[in-house]
């Protein structure tokens, strides 16, 4: 394939030649290629399946990944897969249009969880939760009929954050977004790639590309979320007191399990004076 002709070059033939541009695409870049390598990734050979649902986190994934493929970073091969879940106005031409243009191998593939949500959903309640593990399970048996070994996802630093939030404050454990897992059938991984990335720098990167960004006509047209409070929190401490959400992370990665108080992690009997 000629070089001018490859979906690398065409994804960013117009993208702004700042040198601030150039530093956050850096950026980004370097804290995927740590995460890929600090957790493993590259361990999981074979295909990925890369989730694009048409938001900013899901396009620069798909973005940062290819250029890491072109660079020989990454030797997977790659397949985008974006679920259209049914809902109200989704425009079904965007993301068709956009990778076909890149000429990116893709599967588009439908299915009307959107009524089950609904459907199911008392009104008044958050969608999130079986949205989700009804998308999760969709994703999982298309990377099994592609022959894919991982389903990557666009999950960024400041979710794993929320998450580690709602976990301790409404799950009563401390947990989060692990950026590698197994499924339960333990026929497939689960990466998040995105990991180490700011949400405020995917932010400036989509704004910066000009991803056709399709927004959520589910979920993010309902108020009251647990996970948008915690979002709140964060942002609250972090102009209160720069850098916290980074004390936070660092947190995450420096765990002393004889420091806590699960005795199923950390065998306390083995404490005794002499």
């Amino acid at each position: 394939m000629d070089q001018a002709t490859t979906p690398i070059s065409r994804l960013f033939a117009d993208m702004p030649k700042s040198v601030e541009f150039g530093k956050l695409r850096k950026r980004l870049l370097r804290q995927v290629e740590t995460a890929l390598n600090t957790y493993h990734m590259h361990e999981v050979r074979g295909r990925w399946l890369v989730a694009l649902s048409g938001g900013k986190d899901s396009y620069g994934l798909l973005a940062l990944l290819l250029e890491l493929q072109m660079r020989g970073v990454i030797e997977q091969d790659l397949l985008v897969c974006n679920l259209d879940q049914g809902q109200p106005h989704f425009p079904k031409d965007v993301l068709p249009n956009y990778l076909n243009d890149l000429g990116v191998a893709h599967r588009i593939e439908f299915r009307d969880t959107y009524s089950i949500v609904t459907d199911k959903v008392p009104e008044g309640n958050t969608y999130c939760a079986l949205c989700s593990r009804l998308r999760r399970g969709h994703l999982y048996r298309i990377a099994r009929e592609e022959g894919c070994s991982a389903l990557l996802l666009g999950h960024h630093r400041d979710d794993m954050l929320e998450t580690f939030l709602l976990n301790m404050f409404f799950g009563g454990k401390m947990a989060t977004m692990p950026p590698k897992l197994v499924n339960d059938e333990g026929d497939l991984a689960v990466l998040r790639p995105l990991a180490l990335c700011e949400e405020s720098d995917l932010q400036k990167f989509a704004d910066g590309m000009q991803f056709p960004i399709i927004p959520c006509d589910l979920c993010g047209s309902q108020d009251g979320l647990q996970r948008q409070m915690m979002k709140q929190m964060l942002a609250d401490m972090e102009k209160k007191s720069p850098g916290r959400k980074d004390r936070m992370f660092a947190a995450l990665q420096n765990v002393n399990a004889s420091h806590l108080l699960d005795a199923d992690l950390f065998d306390f009997g083995q404490i005794n004076p002499q």
